[in-house]
């Protein structure tokens, strides 16, 4: 063990301090609404956040959306329109740069999004 470490009850512990490249994170793995700056809006599981750099699993592009007056609305409520959305197939995983807003998307919300069918062109 070094300086940083510490043992409890047969299990090392590290001083998160001591850990570079350190990642902020926003309860990993919570269904969150982000949008960011040139990208535009997904919906998808939080993976990490580093600044204003966020990873999203199974995310879906909120690229059209009605029955809901604004994203937040949608975050909470989810669509009353889901089939004049248009939502394409999900990814599994997206880098999102410049990220200028995440908001948690309960889980009533969430089954709306889901059921929203594919939207292809």
């Amino acid at each position: 063990m070094n300086e940083n470490e510490i043992e409890i009850n047969g299990k090392k512990y590290v001083l998160a301090s001591s850990v570079k490249g350190k990642r902020e994170s926003i309860e990993n793995d919570k269904y969150t609404m982000v949008r960011s700056k040139y990208a535009g809006v997904f919906a998808g599981y939080l993976k990490s956040r580093k600044g204003q750099e966020v990873t999203l699993r199974d995310a879906r592009r909120i690229f059209y959306w009605k029955g809901a007056a604004s994203l937040s609305q949608l975050a909470q409520e989810g669509t009353t329109c889901p089939t004049e959305c248009k939502f394409p197939v999900a990814v599994d995983e997206v880098l999102l740069l410049e990220v200028i807003e995440m908001i948690p998307i309960t889980p009533k919300a969430k089954a709306s999004i889901e059921a929203v069918p594919i939207w292809k062109a």
